[in-house]
């Protein structure tokens, strides 16, 4: 089992970000902006979902990490820490899902 976290994807993210954008992928996602990562977060995800649906495993596998990597430069993007993220995870997952979604929908 790997040892890789998502901490770990965020600091790649980080390192990359300020390099050249014509030899770094994530650099060139990060100078086009958050509307270019969203997008390719959705198409990302869409493939996602079409391998789950078709029980590719390894196809769906391989989606997921191409979603966890683009949701990543997405945060990067907007500004929005993973730490952050993770914190809300924490939060929301101290409760039972059901009581949590509806607290949700009173806020």
């Amino acid at each position: 089992m790997t040892a890789y976290t998502l901490a770990n994807l965020a600091a790649l993210v980080a390192s990359r970000a300020g390099t050249d954008p014509a030899t770094s992928y994530t650099a060139k996602l990060l100078s086009e902006g958050p509307a270019k990562a969203a997008k390719k977060l959705g198409e990302e995800a869409v493939e996602a979902a079409i391998a789950a649906v078709q029980g590719d495993k390894t196809g769906l596998k391989n989606e997921a990490a191409d979603v966890l990597y683009h949701l990543v430069v997405l945060l990067r993007a907007g500004g929005v820490d993973l730490v952050d993220v993770m914190a809300e995870l924490e939060r929301r997952t101290a409760q039972s899902g059901i009581a949590e979604k509806a607290a949700r929908r009173h806020a």
